[in-house]
């Protein structure tokens, strides 16, 4: 009893040593396991902190790269673009040679156009020359006709004159005669007062109009008779006008009847000596209304249209006789 209570005695300790050597052992290990899933933890924890700075440096990269990738991409449209312009500024360079070409060739047609030229000139030149010598004795001959020239010419200007003389004597005249007439500064002709002539659609002078005539015509004629006006006279034209008022071949007999009867009562009123000239002279006409006279407003003044008119004619062909006469004499 006592061996065996030794037995288990002995047994006892040496059982309870064992275990908790077991148990040093498994709590060495599970700290070293501890220890080592910390540690594959922490490199996890590494592997992944580096894995994401490289993925952020691999898209800085990518996004750099497509920066410059599309930057290429302009640099290339750009160089295209820039080939596209001098191509364009090439064939613009062939063009602009062939127009160089062109116009050298017509520079050189020009210059030997020139040289021809030059040549004809001077040949002309020479001709030229010939022509100033016979100028210059040509001239001599034309200084000598110069002074005839001015003579003939004072000649001609104051033949040229005359109508201009006698219209101032005339406008002067009836003036001075207290006669209200107007007088054409440039032809001569007289319109006398209309209203006291012909009352409307007749030919019978007025008394008014006669008495008109009677002052008239003396002083008319005064001036046109006189010594140095009455060889240029060629015509002395009396016209008779209508207005407006019927048709144009009713007024023309109309005016025709009242220029007869202002002609027939001037020939009543002559002296004998002065009826001969007045005839060879005198030519009666009339108008219609062919020469109406308007007032302002554009309204025919049938008044005024009923009216005598006095023109005269100078003998214009004799005139240009006299002055081929004296042309011909300064030939």
């Amino acid at each position: 009893m006592s061996s065996l209570s030794r037995r288990r005695s002995g047994r006892g300790p040496r059982s309870g040593d064992s275990g908790s050597h077991w148990i040093s052992y498994s709590d060495m290990m599970a700290s070293l396991l501890l220890v080592f899933v910390l540690a594959v933890v922490y490199s996890v924890y590494q592997y992944y902190s580096m894995l994401e700075i490289k993925t952020q440096q691999l898209n800085e990269q990518k996004a750099e790269l497509d920066r410059a990738t599309i930057t290429l991409v302009q640099r290339e449209e750009e160089l295209e673009a820039a080939n596209v312009t001098l191509m364009g500024k090439q064939e613009e360079l062939a063009a602009i040679q062939i127009q160089l070409d062109q116009q050298e060739n017509d520079l050189h047609a020009a210059q030997s156009a020139l040289k021809t030229k030059e040549e004809e000139q001077a040949l002309l030149q020479l001709a030229l020359q010939e022509q100033a010598d016979k100028l210059a004795a040509m001239q001599t001959v034309l200084d000598a006709q110069k002074a005839e020239m001015l003579t003939y010419q004072k000649r001609i200007d104051d033949m040229i004159g005359i109508r201009t003389k006698i219209i101032q004597e005339l406008s002067q005249a009836l003036k001075k005669a207290n006669l209200k007439a107007d007088v054409d500064k440039t032809t001569g002709d007289i319109v006398l007062q209309s209203t006291v002539f012909f009352e409307s659609n007749s030919s019978t002078i007025k008394d008014e109009g006669r008495q008109l005539l009677s002052r008239f015509l003396p002083v008319y004629l005064g001036v046109l008779m006189q010594p140095e006006y009455v060889d240029y006279v060629g015509e002395i034209i009396i016209e008779g006008h209508t207005d407006d008022q019927g048709t144009y071949m009713t007024n023309l007999k109309l005016s025709q009847n009242r220029a007869l009867s202002v002609a027939e009562y001037c020939l009543s009123i002559l002296r004998s000596n002065q009826v001969d000239k007045f005839q060879d002279l005198l030519t009666a006409k009339g108008r219609s209304f062919s020469d109406l006279i308007y007032n302002k407003n554009g309204t025919v003044n049938r008044d005024a249209s009923r009216r005598v008119e006095f023109k005269f004619r100078l003998k214009d062909t004799e005139m240009i006789q006299e002055m081929n006469r004296i042309l011909s004499q300064m030939q």
